[in-house]
């Protein structure tokens, strides 16, 4: 028997989840909701915007499944129209959409691999295209490859979790900032394994790493322009990364060597991404927010 908790479902029918998960796992990176059991919960119903976004349109990178679904979906219920370039997990994508159109808001979708510049670049021109403006950039997707050893990392797998997880971020910022102004905001989703480490992600938790660096002095560089350049910094989550990157064996013990005792599920963290997006984190940035359970970390 699964341990289980009180929750808030994305149905508002459900009243538990599971503490430990059923083994599984995905072939394919960075995976999808659909296939997960149970699946991550997007969505807190009892969550009701107060117009904190209104008006706004923002970027979510790996907008489509995750952290990334839970916070579009906030953003929406703020007010915010959303632009989601996604990788190739169209049927995640679509189900975010037309939930973001069900609160009354915009989305439009993009499938493209942020790894090259000009596809960055594309996706800024085409949110002013389509709605005119550009407030907020949530850089958030990311890879991860588990290797025993240093010496099983590869040059491929070296360059592949650098060319996603940290250059699209340079990129996206560049292609954004024309269209930026004052009051704009940038969000990056760094990792609790950048401040503890992981001794099975040495290169992903070293891209965790040098986006808080990139975090920090992204913000130093344009507070003069008044936009604010925040991250969060997630624990063990619960989002298609897991299963599709860990063994089955791994996956049943995701999270529980959280303090709290569990992994988080994505809707957990869309408020931080909610705070730091509005004017309610006006006199934050350069800062870092962890939400990971109770893990006490050295900032």
């Amino acid at each position: 028997m699964i341990p289980v908790y009180p929750y808030f479902g994305q149905e508002a029918v459900c009243t538990e989840q599971p503490i430990a998960f059923p083994p599984q796992h995905q072939p394919v990176q960075p995976g999808l909701e659909s296939l997960m059991h149970p699946r991550p919960i997007s969505e807190n119903p009892e969550y009701h915007g107060s117009g904190k976004l209104k008006d706004k349109v923002a970027i979510i990178t790996g907008g489509d499944s995750g952290i990334g679904r839970a916070t579009a979906i906030a953003f929406a219920k703020e007010g915010a129209d959303l632009v989601i370039p996604y990788l190739w997990e169209t049927s995640d994508a679509l189900a975010t959409k037309q939930r973001i159109e069900e609160l009354g808001q915009r989305c439009l979708l993009m499938k493209i691999d942020l790894r090259w510049k000009q596809n960055c670049q594309c996706v800024v021109q085409e949110t002013i295209r389509c709605f005119g403006r550009l407030d907020v950039l949530v850089n958030n997707h990311g890879v991860q490859y588990p290797q025993k050893s240093i010496a099983d990392i590869t040059e491929a797998q070296l360059y592949q979790t650098f060319q996603t997880n940290i250059f699209p971020f340079f990129f996206m910022v560049q292609a954004a900032l024309p269209h930026l102004k004052c009051g704009s905001t940038i969000i990056n989703t760094a990792s609790i394994t950048a401040y503890q480490g992981h001794k099975t992600l040495i290169d992903y938790s070293s891209t965790k790493g040098a986006i808080v660096s990139f975090t920090r002095s992204l913000a130093l560089s344009l507070i003069d322009c008044g936009i604010r350049v925040n991250a969060v910094a997630p624990g063990s989550v619960w989002t298609p990364l897991i299963p599709s990157s860990f063994s089955a064996e791994e996956v049943a013990v995701f999270g529980t060597d959280a303090p709290i005792k569990r992994a988080g599920q994505p809707f957990e963290l869309a408020p931080a991404y909610v705070y730091l997006a509005s004017d309610d984190s006006s006199f934050a940035t350069g800062e870092v927010l962890h939400v990971n359970g109770g893990a006490m970390v050295t900032t």
